[in-house]
């Protein structure tokens, strides 16, 4: 079983958290971001510059929200500290995007672009190579926001299983499956 909640979490240097009841704020060079804690069982207090999750009973459930509590509020001093960043390539003949600020212009095979307005908490920077797959590279302070919004440009054109077009995370391994030739034999 887990022991993820019971291990303490070391506030970096540069990286402000205040503990309000079950608010939870922190603030650091990239930004600042605040996790309410909903369950009453669970509380957070800072001792020694770590920051450490507590849990009032032994339940399943509060067991659950005890780990799930201490990995939101790590990735949150983490994520004011150093950022996270996501990689998306688009693979396929005449796949294209670009950027206009916070809007992404995608050519996936649609009969028309798609334009995708992003948060105002996340950078984009797209980048085309001739002769390599463009690739859209996301970064932000926010994970579970950098998540949504990278899941959400890979539904446009999720990648196949035939020819492994679509638009996929970098280093992502597709599936891949042999065509009506291979059933034949």
């Amino acid at each position: 079983m887990s022991r993820i909640g019971k291990a303490p979490i070391t506030i970096p240097e540069g990286v402000d958290v205040q503990v309000n009841g079950n608010v939870v704020t922190v603030k650091g060079k990239l930004g600042e971001l605040t996790q309410t804690i909903a369950d009453t069982a669970i509380s957070a207090k800072i001792e020694d510059g770590q920051l450490i999750v507590d849990r009032a009973n032994e339940e399943k459930a509060t067991r659950a929200q005890h780990g799930l509590y201490r990995a939101l509020l790590n990735n949150m001093t983490v994520g004011v500290s150093e950022g996270f960043k996501k990689e998306l390539e688009l693979v396929g003949v005449g796949y294209r995007a670009a950027n206009q600020g916070q809007i992404l212009d995608i050519a996936v095979g649609y009969s028309h672009n798609i334009m995708f307005e992003l948060p105002s908490e996340i950078k984009i920077e797209t980048k085309s190579e001739k002769g390599k797959n463009p690739i859209i590279t996301l970064t932000s302070h926010d994970k579970q926001l950098l998540g949504a919004v990278a899941a959400k440009i890979r539904s446009f054109r999720k990648p196949e299983p035939y020819k492994g077009k679509g638009i996929r995370f970098v280093g992502e391994h597709i599936r891949r499956k042999a065509g009506k030739a291979a059933a034949k034999k």
